[in-house]
């Protein structure tokens, strides 16, 4: 018998035992061979890598099934997580900001203008990226950073060039205030040439980066604990029925986002301009942070999602 005959022989009982289902007593009676002598065959076939047999622990049927879920109902690709037994908050922020960083580095192309919006998250996310040249590449920030202080700026551009050193980026940043204090600044900031070309930027991005606030996450969220939001701003955001935001652009729970009064004085890119970009990454962590982020999923701005299994299980769980 040659070789090439001796393999289709084996590939022709591991067909019927792992294919077919058959027994190995049935093979054998239909090879007219012993049931030892089908067992041995089955054993070769292995060794010859004519069979592959992987094994799927249960969590990964419990993490496919959510991403099947919540992928389904939004209209997103979806990476849970699994969450391990024991691991607090700020272990699954750092699992979740690995998966994402490493999603991020498989969408960088040579030429792509990248947006990013910072926050904890995404801090997070560009600390854990491997170091790597990307040609060409460009990070536009997408909302800008000074807070009430006048201070943040040298948070953002920490952030920003720690992404640039290990992609070997050029970075644009947005040096305005992330809320201004009257909606007539903005506009008026809005016409100064220095703003309108980090803005062109901005609109040329091919794959964006974020993630979404919330008042209450364990893990805070930047914008609210950095002196951005005043009190009354606050109040404000409650009576318009603010439910956090995405790159500092506040949502309702619907997703809807255009009256909210805060959302006039923002510097962030807003849902609708958001869509415009091919490839929108949202990364997400934290249970508290499952009623912004479905939120963020009705206003459609993601095409990308990374999660924990934790946050994704009080998503579906949403009423």
């Amino acid at each position: 018998m040659t070789h090439d005959s001796r393999l289709d022989e084996l590939y022709a009982a591991a067909q019927m035992y792992y294919g077919d289902g058959q027994t190995m007593e049935s093979i054998a009676g239909e090879l007219d061979v012993s049931r030892s002598t089908v067992s041995r065959m089955l054993r070769d076939a292995r060794e010859a890598e004519l069979v592959t047999i992987s094994l799927r622990p249960p969590e990964a049927q419990r993490v496919e099934e959510l991403a099947r879920r919540i992928s389904r109902q939004y209209g997103v690709q979806v990476h849970v997580v699994p969450s391990v037994s024991g691991d607090d908050q700020h272990e699954r922020l750092r699992t979740v900001a690995e998966a994402g960083g490493a999603l991020l580095d498989d969408m960088l192309e040579p030429g792509t203008t990248l947006g990013i919006a910072w926050g904890t998250t995404i801090a997070a996310l560009l600390g854990s990226v491997r170091s790597r040249p990307v040609p060409g590449l460009r990070i536009v920030q997408l909302n800008g950073a000074i807070n009430t202080e006048g201070s943040g700026l040298t948070y953002i551009a920490t952030v920003l060039a720690r992404a640039a050193t290990r992609w070997d980026a050029t970075v644009h940043q947005f040096p305005v205030p992330a809320f201004f204090d009257y909606p007539a600044t903005r506009e008026a900031m809005w016409r100064e040439r220095s703003v309108q070309r980090v803005l062109a930027t901005q609109r040329e991005a091919t794959v964006a980066v974020f993630s979404v606030g919330a008042f209450d996450a364990e893990v805070p969220s930047h914008v609210y604990t950095h002196n951005y939001l005043t009190a009354d701003d606050l109040r404000s955001l409650r009576a318009d029925g603010a439910v956090g935001d995405v790159c500092t652009v506040f949502l309702r729970a619907d997703g809807t986002f255009r009256d909210i009064a805060m959302n006039r004085r923002g510097s962030g890119t807003s849902p609708d301009r958001l869509l415009r970009i091919p490839r929108r990454l949202l990364v997400a962590s934290g249970s508290r942070k499952a009623l912004p982020l479905r939120a963020a999923l009705r206003a459609g701005v993601a095409t990308d999602v990374v999660v924990d299994e934790v946050t994704a299980r009080s998503l579906v769980a949403l009423r």
